[in-house]
């Protein structure tokens, strides 16, 4: 039987994860809504960078478009048995670099390629790698 308690801090971190993805959906939708002429269910009018709208709105479809491999990566590697310290870090790495890319996404209107939270979302995306090589690592091993 699995013990989940040695993975409580890594579950916590797939929580701050939800919460995040929450909070940022009220942010772009507030932002959305406040624009003159918003239409429910479409994006911005203004897609470019410099609106906070749309910025806000990017910042969240990332995040949804890249939760489905933090969460099932976290949950594969809990049920696989993965060392929970090990696991834990890299979570953390992953929720705060998500956290830095959402700051750098609301703060900096800018269509430079690679953009400062161009930076976070690779060491967010490569700590999801390692989350999953973990994973396999506890199966194999």
């Amino acid at each position: 039987m699995l013990d989940l308690t040695m993975y409580q801090t890594s579950l916590l971190w797939v929580g701050i994860l939800l919460a995040i993805i929450i909070l940022q959906w009220l942010i772009a939708s507030y932002a959305k809504a406040s624009e003159p002429g918003a239409i429910p269910g479409h994006p911005p009018r203004a897609l470019g960078h410099a609106n906070f709208a749309f910025r806000a709105w990017r910042a969240h479809q990332n995040t949804l478009e890249n939760a489905s491999t933090m969460i099932g990566g976290a949950i594969f590697a809990i049920l696989a048995g993965a060392n929970p310290a090990w696991l834990q870090g890299l979570l953390a790495i992953m929720v705060v670099s998500r956290i830095a890319h959402m700051a750098l996404y609301y703060g900096i209107a800018t269509d430079k390629n690679p953009s400062p939270r161009s930076y976070f979302f690779m060491i967010s995306w490569l700590a999801n790698v390692a989350v999953i090589v973990l994973g396999i690592i506890a199966i194999i091993v």
